[in-house]
């Protein structure tokens, strides 16, 4: 019987709070590009759960890899099975960037504190072996590259390559250990994105500015804030400080009228905002103002508020004043 994603997501939730990692309220407003964020010491992961990981759109993998940029986090799916298989625990795949593992291989990599070592590519299952110590064992034996090459049944240019620095398939990383009688393969760091085994491309470009948000956005900017837009997460744009990048603080923003679905999602972003180290702050519109100055550590700054504030430095005033300190790293 398969699990439902809600138990599957509250199982990775236990899973992260066992390791020791604060972990933020599930997001549970729409839309959301991620389930859970959570942080131990310098290490913060935003992390989505599915069953099945071949649900995990273009889109989504778009938007987490972006929010693991502004926020310096690891993007990662948890997951079960594709379509056509489950996933194999032990093994890191990756769906648009991000990658992809089986709840075993998260509680290894995270609990046990042993990481992957195979990861999937087009062709098969890989591992990273450690070029110079695969040359150096070659060397000490008196190898030609011809040998080699001939024991593992590849061609001469091949050897040279895993020499290099080129991956190997799982068949020949075990050939290779069986030889020499020790191991070769380097781990996959899941905690820094895979980089050194993902297919490398740019952080794909931020979405449109909603022209609903462009006055509150420019105001931010005059205020040393880049800011850059969301189109999945639970808050509208992520704001940096530019005078003193991480240092000062990082915002997550939020803005609408102030109803029941606002209320809910600033108490989220205050949530968020505590376990990412960023302070959080929703502009509100309209007549229906809300009664305090703070939700659950989210500043709440009317629009009137925010037109009164000439002095940029007033703006950050408001937010200092209003929002949770973020967290020490």
């Amino acid at each position: 019987m398969r699990m439902s994603r809600k138990a599957l997501v509250g199982n990775v939730t236990a899973m992260l709070a066992d390791a020791d990692f604060l972990v933020s309220e599930r997001c549970a407003v729409r839309p959301k590009s991620f389930d859970v964020a959570a942080r131990r010491g310098e290490d913060l992961l935003l992390v989505k759960v599915l069953g099945n990981v071949d649900a995990f759109d273009r889109a989504t993998g778009a938007e987490m890899r972006r929010l693991g940029e502004y926020l310096s986090a690891t993007p990662i799916l948890v997951g079960m099975r594709t379509r056509d298989e489950d996933l194999k625990p032990g093994v890191v795949y990756f769906r648009h960037g991000v990658p992809a593992i089986h709840p075993d291989t998260l509680y290894d990599l995270l609990v046990e504190e042993v990481p992957p070592l195979i990861y999937a590519a087009p062709g098969g299952l890989y591992v990273n072996i450690d070029g110079n110590t695969v040359a150096d064992e070659r060397k000490e034996r008196g190898w030609s590259l011809g040998r080699l090459a001939d024991e593992l049944g590849v061609s001469r240019r091949t050897v040279a390559k895993y020499e290099d620095g080129m991956n190997a398939s799982v068949e020949v990383a075990v050939e290779l250990e069986d030889l020499f009688d020790r191991p070769f393969s380097d781990p996959v760091r899941v905690m820094e994105g895979a980089d050194e085994v993902r297919e490398a491309d740019p952080t794909p470009e931020p979405p449109d500015v909603d022209p609903d948000d462009e006055h509150v956005y420019g105001v931010l900017s005059r205020a040393g804030f880049a800011v850059h837009p969301t189109q999945r997460a639970p808050f509208t744009a992520v704001g940096e400080d530019e005078a003193e990048p991480r240092v000062e603080f990082t915002l997550l923003t939020g803005h609408s009228p102030f109803n029941r679905t606002a209320e809910k999602r600033a108490r989220l972003m205050g949530s968020l905002g505590r376990v990412t180290g960023t302070r959080a702050v929703y502009f509100t519109e309209g007549d229906d103002e809300p009664k305090e100055e703070t939700v659950d550590g989210t500043a709440i700054v009317t629009m009137v508020e925010l037109s009164r504030a000439d002095d940029p430095e007033r703006i950050r005033e408001l937010i200092r004043e209003r929002s949770d300190e973020p967290a020490e790293a």
